[in-house]
């Protein structure tokens, strides 16, 4: 069906209405960018665009910090399967430069449980020698994910660009803290769960993150976690101010590009569909996505239209009564959400580091 809206409308008409809310709003942003620099490009050009980010964006980010001080904080969730040491070396390098961080991304196809593991655990040996990922408070090596052509758990209804059912359980062995591939949307992939944050049990079948249960303010300390992965989706609904053929409405799914850079009416949307842990509504969660190593979308996100979005954000959303703003790495989102889950209220920036450490 068209956009696949069979799968995700009918969740987004039937969303339920905010929880109430009192006191200052605090808004976690986080980018988190398919960075393929190698996407139709030799290794010369690769590094060339490395290069450009390098040259332009800590100049683009400086005029900017949110209520924390911080300024934009960008998530390059690299391809596992594309690895270059010089690549990676200077990736690190420019995230030294703007305080991003480095997460994986992977396509595969046709894969066994096996396989993924094997690629997950050398991808994650190659990330740790340029000093990249996190630990949590045992030591352990930790990653967020994004799965290539939005397939995660096989879940497309042809069977390709994965191949792998249990999916999720081999991500939380090897020691994904959280996934952010959704929302996929036009692709058959999307889910029926949508503009949540939740946690996914593995089935024998695909896309067990078709459904799951939400993330919430625990009742007990010791609560457990009510599944085997956690799902940080980002925006995904209708904007009626953008239409197409002059009367459908247009799809928003947070994706930053060349010809859709970030705007008013967009933030809007996604801050009202009010991506929230379930007893925490003050504290509300924009994962957007972008595709950072494609030069038509760096045209965006290293230039002109990414500086009036900033100065935007600051202007409407960071008077510190109304709305605080808090621009995240996909790391800091999920430890500030599990700070949520554990209870806390407040300013949120202080949760930065509160389970999953660089």
């Amino acid at each position: 069906m068209y956009k696949a809206l069979d799968l995700w409308l009918p969740s987004y008409l039937r969303r339920s209405r905010v929880e109430a809310r009192a006191g200052t709003i605090d808004i976690m942003l986080s980018i988190c960018d398919h960075f393929e620099p190698l996407h139709h490009a030799n290794k010369t050009e690769a590094l060339n665009r490395i290069q450009l980010w390098k040259k332009d964006y800590p100049n683009l980010i400086q005029p900017f910090p949110d209520s924390d001080q911080s300024r934009p904080r960008h998530t390059f969730f690299y391809p596992i399967e594309q690895y270059d040491s010089d690549l990676l070396d200077e990736l690190a390098a420019l995230c030294g430069l703007c305080g991003g961080e480095v997460e994986i991304h992977l396509h595969h196809d046709a894969d066994t449980a096996n396989g993924l593991q094997e690629k997950l655990e050398r991808g994650k040996n190659d990330f740790q020698r340029h000093g990249l990922l996190s630990k949590d408070e045992l030591g352990n090596l930790r990653y967020g994910f994004i799965h290539g052509n939005w397939a995660l758990d096989n879940s497309h209804p042809e069977g390709k660009d994965c191949g792998v059912n249990d999916e999720l359980s081999v991500l939380k062995q090897t020691g994904c803290y959280a996934d952010f591939t959704m929302p996929s949307a036009p692709s058959p992939t999307q889910t029926r769960i949508i503009n949540s944050i939740y946690y996914a049990t593995d089935t024998p079948q695909p896309k067990s993150h078709d459904r799951g249960i939400l993330a919430k303010v625990k009742n007990t300390p010791d609560e457990p976690v009510p599944g085997d992965l956690l799902l940080v989706q980002g925006p995904l609904g209708l904007n009626w101010e953008r239409r197409k053929f002059g009367f459908l409405p247009k799809i928003e799914n947070g994706e930053i590009t060349g010809a859709n850079p970030p705007r008013p009416d967009r933030m809007k949307i996604w801050r009202d569909l009010g991506i929230h842990v379930a007893g925490q509504p003050n504290w509300l969660f924009i994962k957007l996505h972008t595709h950072g190593g494609i030069p038509q979308n760096m045209k965006t996100l290293l230039g002109d239209p990414m500086r009036r979005f900033y100065e935007y954000l600051l202007a409407e959303y960071n008077d510190g009564k109304t709305f605080r703003l808090h621009f995240v790495t996909a790391r800091e989102m999920v430890n500030i959400i599990h700070a949520a889950e554990d209870g806390h209220s407040g300013d949120a920036g202080q949760f930065r580091n509160h389970r999953y450490k660089r």
